[in-house]
């Protein structure tokens, strides 16, 4: 995890503009570097490191003698470095993961580049010598990046739209910052002026397609849709995608919710690192869990060192401001979802040694694991609704994932996201992928069945939402809030609703007061969420599952 920003063309003084790329600094805290470009005296990067691969040669902008024409400043972590190394026989001369960009730009391009890294990550590469300035992001946007370019071709990038801000420009209104697309590479012309002219922007992989760097895999899977064998490569796959994300020089630790996907990825993650003869035990953790037993004796079987984090609902709707400052949203499920994981990432930092955090993100988009998908009219249907969620994961729980962990210097993991096993799952049968038997997720659940990996009762139990399970079974934490909002917006701002803010209008007042929120920290920049995050086919008006007909509380189970 780390934070970059770069400008090219800029016409204020690039001190004066350094000034934005301080509004990232929490995603790097042990380093920062701001870095003027040779001959291009408007154009620069500046970088925060979090410190995980290679503590010696980690700062960036990444440059080597053997290409001493490309500058690269990228976040994220780049699993098969070592084995693209050895099969394109590369000569690192450092011991970072992201080196592998630069020679694997001199030799193929950045499109080709960009499909043969395994791994997530967000890079601006910038060729001196062939005056080209590239842009690329992972397939599900698990590290974030935005940009804007104005009409006389100055480019700003950066980790988090905050950092572009209040960037200087010579246009009357606001720069148009956008998210850059997940799984798309852009190349730009670099002028000698320093503006650059946007050439070319293209999809370098699509989650329902097996990913290029596959070939250098040395998972074997079997191309039979038997149930068996089908079964057998999930399993494969996912202990092969926790297992190539323990690269790390930093202590590894894992959100711990109680629930399936949380659960899985813990178990599997403490097996392995016994496995691997971790120095240390694996950290697991939780939050708001006053009356959910489950989450311990998930810790006790699997045998992690358990911490776990209580919060008031005072201390909850208290942090609901800093946390929309550090989501650049207002959804409404993504926020209550937020506070909780904000909350666990500031207790993780303050009192653990715990840096790398793994977490289950990904899982219910891709197994069809919301509830609603129990009402999903044919499995196409469904299989459909799934590559939706997962092209709109960065919009949403990959956002709150990334930003509620960075916010505290925390580098976050998901092997649910690996790009092997979400096109493997895809590509499987539409009516093997649907739920069974009044249960999501039955292909996941089933294949590990019978493994004691984790607890039965865990294995089989249906969702539960993360922000509605957070504080109580009595009453969930989004109740709280919403009790909370009655209080603070008045009926009158609701009936305005629709023309204070058009874009998005907020339909409850816990949606009304977020926006209220946002809109001071970000006037202007509704635009930047394109709609609210909502179960299909039910005719919800609330993202929550608990308030759902088709919700089955964990207790009645």
């Amino acid at each position: 995890m780390c934070g970059i920003w770069a400008l090219f063309g800029s016409d204020e003084c690039l001190s004066v503009q350094c000034t934005s790329a301080m509004k990232i600094s929490h995603r790097g805290p042990d380093a920062f570097r701001f870095e003027n470009v040779n001959g291009f005296t408007n154009c620069c990067f500046g970088f925060h490191r979090l410190a995980i691969v290679d503590q010696l040669y980690g700062m960036q902008p990444l440059r080597i003698k053997k290409f001493p024409f490309l500058w690269l400043c990228y976040n994220g972590e780049i699993y098969n470095h070592h084995k693209l190394g050895e099969q394109l026989d590369f000569d690192y001369q450092t011991k970072m993961d992201g080196e592998v960009l630069l020679h694997l730009y001199d030799r193929f391009g950045v499109k080709k580049m960009a499909s043969l890294l395994d791994g997530v990550f967000a890079f601006i590469l910038l060729d001196t010598s062939n005056r080209k300035v590239c842009l690329g992001r992972d397939t599900y946007g698990v590290r974030p990046m935005f940009k804007f370019l104005t009409e006389d071709g100055f480019l700003g990038v950066c980790s988090e739209a905050k950092g572009l801000i209040n960037v200087s420009h010579g246009l009357t209104s606001p720069t148009n910052i956008v998210a850059f697309p997940p799984g798309f590479v852009e190349i730009f012309d670099l002028k000698p002026t320093g503006k650059v002219q946007s050439i070319q922007i293209e999809e370098f992989h699509c989650c329902t397609k097996e990913p290029a760097h596959a070939m250098y895999d040395s998972v074997e899977m079997s191309t039979s849709f038997n149930e068996k064998m089908v079964k057998s490569n999930i399993k494969a796959l996912f202990e092969n995608a926790v297992k190539k994300r323990l690269m790390a020089h930093r202590r590894i630790g894992c959100l711990l919710s109680g629930g399936l996907d949380s659960s899985l990825v813990a178990a599997t993650l403490v097996k392995l690192a016994t496995e691997e003869k971790l120095p240390y035990p694996i950290q697991t953790f939780s939050i708001g869990t006053d009356d959910m037993p489950s989450i311990l004796s998930v810790a006790a079987h699997i045998g992690s060192e358990h911490h776990e984090v209580n919060f008031s609902i005072e201390e909850g709707i208290e942090a609901v401001e800093e946390v929309i400052f550090h989501l650049e949203t207002y959804d409404i499920t993504t926020i209550r979802a937020s506070v909780g994981m904000y909350l666990l990432s500031k207790y993780i930092r303050q009192k653990t040694d715990s840096v790398v955090i793994f977490s289950g993100e990904g899982s219910d988009e891709l197994t069809q694991g919301y509830i609603y998908f129990h009402k999903a009219p044919s499995p196409k249907a469904a299989a459909e609704e799934s590559v939706r969620l997962m092209k709109e994961l960065f919009l949403f729980d990959v956002l709150r994932a990334d930003r509620t962990t960075a916010a505290f210097g925390l580098e976050l993991r998901v092997p649910f996201l690996d790009h092997r096993f979400t096109a493997y799952y895809m590509s499987l049968p539409e009516e093997m992928r649907i739920p069974k038997n009044g249960v999501e997720k039955h292909l996941l659940r089933d294949a590990f069945k019978g493994l004691n990996l984790i607890p039965d009762e865990i294995l089989w139990r249906r969702k539960e939402a993360f922000s509605d399970g957070l504080t109580s079974l009595k009453k969930s934490w989004y109740t709280s809030l919403q009790e909370h909002m009655e209080s603070v917006v008045n009926d009158d701002l609701m009936e305005k609703a629709h023309k204070t803010f058009p874009h998005n209008p907020p339909r409850t007042k816990e949606a009304y007061f977020f926006r209220q929120v946002f809109e001071k920290q970000y006037p202007g920049r509704a635009q930047w969420l394109s709609h609210y995050w909502m179960p299909r086919w039910i005719n919800a008006t609330d993202p929550s599952a608990r308030t759902l007909t088709i919700y089955k509380p964990v207790k009645d189970q």
